[in-house]
């Protein structure tokens, strides 16, 4: 057995599902549990529309089950090592992005950075770089403003919440480059498309979106996500991550 930092043994990550190819938006990757919903040209309805505003995007698996709790496990309990093997299942969608230029993690408002001492999609962000040596660039974007929890909103009333929360800090840095986005969950892409909207008006050539997890079409939360566990001793966080 091979052990590690992190409180996920080698079974637990082995049990997380990739989503299957054929059952996603060509475009922004959004899962669906079959392919019907889909329209003969691959695409989603928002897409379709016009409205995702980053040019491809992927996600390693659905939120939902372990990979649920291990980003919550990461995110609210500050299990930081948990990066590392979370990132070598997301990093192989990184071959299929096209040309990458560089890696920007999709940024926290300091206050909540602050308060949660790390921004996980930064920690992701470090790790893919270091396994496809692909430069990461951590303040090429900043939140201007903190925003409102998503949770509960339409996707119309995500993309208001988030307008204008984001500004390029480097504009030089950015034009002309191929640029992918890095996060840790992926509802409706509201986020990942003000981000991607800035970046393209500071000159961005292309941006692609790379998360974790996304919520499935129908299964998208409309309700308040539950209280973000308390902080365990070791030794119980790791039997709640492993289901021992």
């Amino acid at each position: 057995m091979r052990f590690s930092r992190a409180p996920v043994c080698d079974g637990c990550l082995q049990e997380l599902t990739p989503l299957a190819p054929r059952a996603q938006c060509i475009q922004c990757g959004l899962p669906f549990e079959n392919e019907r919903p889909l329209h003969e040209s691959g695409l989603c309805g928002l897409c379709r529309r016009g409205v995702t505003e980053f040019d491809w995007g992927r996600c390693f698996a659905a939120y939902e089950g372990a990979l649920r709790r291990f980003i919550h496990l990461l995110k609210y309990d500050g299990l930081e090592p948990l990066a590392r093997p979370l990132a070598e299942r997301l990093a192989p969608l990184l071959g299929q992005a096209g040309p990458v230029d560089l890696l920007v993690p999709v940024p926290l408002h300091r206050s909540r950075r602050r308060a949660r001492g790390f921004n996980q999609s930064e920690l992701l962000a470090a790790e893919i770089s270091r396994l496809s040596g692909k430069p990461m660039v951590a303040a090429l974007l900043r939140r201007t403003r903190p925003t409102e929890t998503q949770t509960g909103l339409t996707h119309r009333q995500r993309r208001l919440n988030v307008q204008g929360a984001f500004i390029v800090a480097r504009t030089e840095a950015v034009r002309g480059k191929h640029i992918a986005l890095i996060d840790d969950v992926i509802t409706t892409g509201a986020t990942a498309g003000a981000c991607a909207r800035v970046l393209k008006r500071a000159g961005a050539a292309r941006v692609v979106v790379l998360a974790l997890a996304r919520a499935r079409l129908g299964i998208i939360p409309i309700a308040s996500e539950p209280a973000p566990p308390p902080a365990q001793p070791p030794s119980r966080i790791r039997r709640a991550a492993c289901g021992a």
